[in-house]
């Protein structure tokens, strides 16, 4: 998946350390990757969190003025400077003009969504008409089961991963009962080996192969949110669509953290958040996609004022004349502001590619991984020294930018020191916490400094008085 042309991060890092003169395990390496960097400049266009800031942040472990460690973009991405000037563009504007501002200014609010939408497309790989940036991620995901998902006797199941996302999950639960089906029979579940965490691609295409007959949808993540894998998305697509199923794709890890094609791949249709790697706030505009190949086949089972074709939308003469494609499934105008703080993110991609924020990823998150296995695992093992697993598949093809760690130590605590030392990530439960150098913005100084407040954390840990 575009990866493959990328070098392996460990014989990178080898080389430049050569070069150096110097370990991996060095301070010097850090610095010099940043310096030699040429996204660095991106990190200017976002607030960085200060550790002092930081809500649980402990002032007496922490240097004062410091920035924070933000490895938690998987979960809601940091602010482009640029958001707040945009939003206060649009408040000046109503303040001035009223409803006057439907027409006018750079974003004029009967076209919000899409004047933004050609960035949005170059992140997706897909062409204008296949996008469209409306409500929120599980809102989409109805909307387009809603005419994806025409279960029949002999094909009603809906295919995807056993630990998909709630809302995923819940969402494939209702739209299987609202067709007055029972989930237990129409709910097929995708389930790694036992012993394994993450799927084989292998095993997901012979569940497809085995009972595609019977799959009407089949329904994946890009990025598995808990394990941080990459799933082969052409491959799942290409297999589910051979056995005549649709095959549709939640991205919200995806987009902006891996290279996507999804007009290329042929994937039926795909929807996503925009508040994590794609930095818009919290509960942003969500994007969805359908291939321009279902353009005249697959239309809106619910319709509102926004799917009206906007030549003629405000004629008023309740004739519809639907937009084509994923145009037709909009309902409602867009909320300008969110579409403000989209269009900021959005922006910052524009001044660069995916494939060199991919290539900068796959070091980022390459020399943690070196590190966290150098300082952590087994052959370093010593009975004070707790060995941290790594669930991620270590196949840089297979992974984005996020390491999802589990540890012999409880998790909950870990993290509660590691946040005392003003980092910022996340716990999953039952004892995964997610580490996710984003490369818009995180640094090679950021892992540095992360491995070694994650030894003092542990070392806390292990010293605090047992309960």
């Amino acid at each position: 998946m575009n990866a493959s042309a990328h070098a392996s991060p460990l014989i990178t890092l080898e080389n430049i350390a050569s070069n150096l003169q110097c370990s991996i395990l060095d301070e010097r390496l850090a610095f010099h990757l940043d310096d030699q960097d040429e996204l660095k400049h991106l990190r200017r266009c976002f607030h960085i969190p200060k550790t002092m800031d930081l809500p649980k942040t402990d002032s007496s472990l922490v240097t004062e003025d410091a920035d924070g460690i933000y490895f938690c973009g998987n979960s809601l991405g940091l602010p482009p400077k640029k958001v707040k000037t945009y939003i206060d563009e649009e408040l000046d504007k109503w303040a001035k003009t009223g409803v006057h501002g439907h027409f006018i200014g750079k974003r004029p609010w009967a076209l919000g969504d899409e004047c933004i939408v050609d960035l949005m497309t170059k992140l997706v790989g897909a062409e204008r008409e296949e996008v469209a940036l409306m409500n929120g991620l599980t809102v989409n995901l109805h909307l387009q089961l809603l005419s994806f998902y025409k279960p029949t006797k002999d094909r009603h199941k809906i295919l995807l991963e056993a630990k998909a996302f709630p809302s995923d999950h819940y969402a494939v639960e209702s739209q299987i009962q609202f067709h007055g089906l029972d989930v237990e029979k129409s709910m097929l579940l995708v389930h790694p080996r036992e012993g394994e965490e993450t799927l084989r691609t292998e095993d997901i295409l012979s569940v497809i192969e085995k009972e595609g007959d019977s799959i009407a949808v089949i329904l994946f993540s890009g990025v598995q949110y808990y394990t941080g894998q990459l799933f082969d998305i052409p491959k799942i697509a290409e297999a589910g669509q051979k056995k005549g199923c649709f095959v549709g794709f939640d991205l919200a890890h995806a987009v902006g953290n891996v290279e996507l094609q999804l007009h290329d791949w042929g994937v039926d249709f795909a929807c996503w958040c925009s508040y994590k790697y794609l930095n818009s706030g919290s509960g942003g505009i969500a994007g969805a996609f359908i291939h321009n190949k279902h353009i005249s086949t697959i239309k809106p089972s619910l319709i509102g004022w926004w799917g009206h074709e906007f030549k003629t939308r405000f004629c008023m003469e309740n004739k519809l004349k639907l937009s084509p494609g994923i145009d037709g499934f909009r309902l409602s105008n867009p909320p300008i502001l969110l579409v403000c703080s989209l269009h900021a993110s959005l922006e910052v991609f524009n001044q660069t590619t995916m494939k060199d924020l991919r290539r900068k990823s796959i070091l980022l998150t390459g020399y943690l991984e070196y590190l966290i296995k150098h300082y952590f695992s087994d052959h370093v093992n010593e009975s004070k020294k707790p060995y941290i697993k790594i669930m991620t598949p270590s196949n840089f093809e297979e992974r984005g930018c996020q390491l999802s760690l589990t540890f012999k130590l409880p998790a909950k605590d870990v993290l509660e020191e590691l946040e005392k030392r003003g980092v910022a990530c996340d716990l999953r439960e039952p004892n995964g916490i997610r580490i996710a150098p984003v490369p818009l913005y995180n640094t090679f100084h950021d892992v540095y400094r992360f491995i070694h407040v994650l030894r003092d954390a542990i070392a806390a840990v292990e010293e605090a008085p047992k309960q």
